[in-house]
């Protein structure tokens, strides 16, 4: 039987039926043809997309330096005092005289590199085991302790924290303070700062005989705050002092701190503290309000044209850096990491002057500044243009 016959036949059977439904069959067919109507083979060649084909260069573009126009600088503030200056440092340390953001290598890189104090404390207090560990033997002996950091620990300063001032604490009178900060003055020939309890009821009177005894050394007073400020901007100008200007961050609450102190001092005597939230509790923040801060500055807002402090040693306060677990990592490199990863994220976000406390810690940052100081300005037209680069073969 021919093919013709056989479809004469399914015609004839299956002819009076619109619709045909087969259940349990088996089909065999040696080649299967479909037939479109004219219509959908229409709809479909359209639908149809031809084969991408692999691009040979990028979009061609223009690479344009990111120069900012900023019309003003940084105040240059320095602390410390030679001989030859009426003191008895072996150096000065000059922080600030920026004119382009941090670090910014296609305008200006910064006239003054950061600069790290050591904190160190006028009695034993508890400290992380992994930061006890390397100042066990010099914990109730400041004048040691300031020592071991410069001698052995490399710091730039010493930050002379009287916390046993404090009415909470010993209570330590503003003569018996000053006893202390000659001793370490007599220890170390590096610039010395000197740090209150945070007590609002000592702070004045301690920072006030601070600067009294330190005629002579241009050293930081730590710190004037918003509710007391004038003893201490009162002592600073008569005994030639720095100021160290400290809010919580709050941008509009430093411009009022300063709007005050500039009242009594020049501007080469403040140096700003807006707080420092570190890794694991805030670090985000702070750098946005550093940044803001540097950035208003340069842009002209003179309320704010200072240098910049971090008390880095904040990392601490955070309980991952110390804590004993052995899913955090070993807390030996977990907590000078914790420290470092504080200053290098404020380091580029303008800040000026590091407080901290890890020996490793203070190398690291001190090895990346070193680092970052050899890098030198990019010329805009050195730089590759790779947004019009072509594509290698085969990519």
């Amino acid at each position: 039987m021919t093919d013709e016959e056989r479809k004469s036949n399914l015609d004839e059977m299956f002819g009076e039926f619109a619709e045909l439904v087969l259940e349990n069959v088996t089909i065999e067919l040696d080649e299967l043809r479909l037939s479109l109507q004219p219509m959908i083979q229409q709809v479909a060649a359209q639908v149809a997309k031809p084969a991408l084909s692999m691009p040979t260069s990028l979009i061609p573009a223009k690479f344009t330096p990111p120069f900012g126009e900023y019309t003003s600088k940084i105040h240059e503030v320095t602390i410390g005092a030679t001989k030859n200056e009426g003191g008895t440092r072996s150096k000065t340390l000059t922080i600030g005289g920026h004119k382009a953001p941090a670090w910014d290598l296609f305008q200006a890189p910064p006239k003054h590199l950061p600069i790290i104090a050591a904190d160190v404390f006028d009695m034993k207090i508890s400290l992380a085991k992994v930061v006890k560990n390397h100042y066990e033997e010099v914990l109730e002996d400041p004048a040691e302790w300031a020592k071991l950091c410069v001698n052995k620990y490399g710091a730039d300063a010493i930050t002379l924290h009287l916390i046993s001032t404090d009415r909470q604490l010993k209570d330590t009178s503003p003569n018996e303070a000053a006893k202390t900060i000659e001793e370490v003055l007599q220890a170390v020939k590096v610039p010395v700062l000197i740090g209150s309890a945070g007590d609002p009821g000592k702070d004045g009177p301690v920072l006030a005989k601070a600067a009294e005894v330190c005629e002579g050394e241009r050293t930081l007073l730590c710190s004037a705050t918003v509710d007391v400020y004038e003893p201490i901007a009162e002592a600073a100008k008569k005994y030639n002092q720095v100021v160290l200007s400290w809010t919580s961050l709050d941008i509009n609450q430093q411009k009022e701190l300063n709007r005050r102190l500039i009242d009594w001092l020049k501007p080469e005597q403040i140096v700003i503290d807006p707080t420092t939230a570190a890794l694991g509790y805030g670090l985000e923040y702070a750098f946005t309000i550093m940044q803001r801060m540097r950035l208003a500055g340069l842009l002209g807002d003179s309320e704010l044209q200072y240098p910049i402090s971090s008390g880095t040693t904040n990392a601490w306060a955070a309980r991952e850096a110390w804590l004993k677990d052995p899913a955090l990592g070993p807390r030996e490199l977990r907590g000078p990491i914790w420290e470092s990863v504080t200053a290098l994220a404020l380091l580029l976000a303008g800040n000026d002057l590091f407080m901290m406390m890890h020996p490793a810690a203070i190398k690291t940052v001190h090895d990346l500044i070193d680092w970052m100081k050899e890098r030198k300005p990019v010329k805009s037209e050195d730089y590759p243009d790779w947004t019009s680069m072509a594509l290698p073969e085969g990519v």
